[in-house]
């Protein structure tokens, strides 16, 4: 089984580097928007946006991973050029600082926020180097994890090579995540005091493949995006097997990329253009639909978000009740 581009729609408008996708039980979509907040799309197709401004010492938010919490409110990863951190958005646009410093010092620019059943926080920073497009290299891993506690965050992985998503098994006892830039999905267990130990490579990706969000379904099996190749892979993480379920790309801008890749001389340009048919550099997924079978897909160089309907049911999140 696998996907065509003609299987592709669309829905939402006016989206600025739609990167992150929620959805609930009740049909609500919400997305990070780089206007410095949180797009909503009801189920009945009306959008709104929360959020916009600035923030004392920061500037303009720039909200790359977001996850919603059961009052309504989003917490908003910050994808600063310089500092980072996690901010909480209010539906009635106020913003305010949640965790902004590690260890005395201020997060680096952070790239997602993920909140699992047991009500734990999860924080990604991508890189500490500035620019984050120094690390778009296969030798560097400098990435780290960390969990969010009594309103402070601690580093519990570390030496990633270019964190991105994760995703927290339903019982709570493993985490998974990508490595896009050393092209890995590692996995770990989660001990009583929400350490990481016990890292795992469960898969090492082909050439083209650049991992960045990631979902389970609920026969146990992955679901992750890849930018740049437009790819969705659904992954046997017991066997670290994958499967090509879509794919919309250029092969010469695809091996353009790849040869900066291979070089060490990758760079913001290869990121910034896309080539394809009808994705915009895929980011982010989420099972959505009252059956969890619509897949929705973030695109950071989109304005709307892109669907598919499939014959899998995905693993309900955290928040998926939030909206009832």
């Amino acid at each position: 089984m696998s996907y065509s581009i003609d299987d592709i729609a669309f829905t939402a408008e006016h989206l600025v580097r739609p990167e992150c996708v929620l959805a609930t039980r009740a049909g609500h979509l919400y997305v990070a928007d780089f206007r410095g907040g949180v797009s909503h799309i009801t189920p009945t197709g009306e959008q709104y946006f929360y959020g916009g401004g600035d923030v004392a010492g920061y500037g303009q938010l720039k909200p790359n991973g977001i996850a919603l919490l059961a009052d309504g409110s989003f917490l908003v990863a910050h994808l600063g050029d310089e500092k980072g951190g996690v901010f909480r958005v209010y539906r009635d646009n106020r913003i305010e600082p949640y965790v902004t410093h590690i260890a005395g010092e201020h997060l680096p620019p952070s790239n997602f926020i993920y909140l699992d059943k047991q009500g734990r926080l999860w924080l990604t920073v991508s890189t500490r180097h500035t620019p984050r497009a120094a690390a778009y290299r296969s030798d560097i891993k400098d990435g780290f994890i960390a969990v969010i506690e009594d309103g402070q965050a601690r580093i519990v992985a570390d030496n990633i090579g270019y964190t991105n998503e994760v995703f927290v098994t339903p019982d709570g006892m493993q985490l998974y995540v990508n490595a896009t830039f050393s092209r890995e999905l590692l996995r770990y267990d989660i001990t009583a005091d929400n350490q990481l130990e016990n890292a795992k490579v469960i898969s090492q990706f082909e050439a083209g493949v650049y991992p960045d969000g990631l979902t389970m379904d609920s026969q146990g099996y992955l679901w992750i995006v890849s930018i740049v190749s437009n790819r969705l892979i659904r992954l046997n993480p017991a066997t670290g097997q994958y499967q090509i379920m879509l794919q919309d790309v250029d092969i010469d801008h695809l091996n353009w990329v790849e040869q900066a890749y291979q070089q060490h001389a990758m760079g913001r340009p290869h990121l910034d253009q896309v080539k394809a048919k009808r994705l915009s550099n895929i980011s982010s997924l989420a099972f959505s639909g009252e059956n969890l079978s619509r897949m929705v897909f973030g695109c950071l160089l989109g304005a709307k978000l892109a669907y598919i309907d499939t014959e899998f049911s995905g693993i309900a999140p955290a928040h998926w009740h939030f909206d009832d």
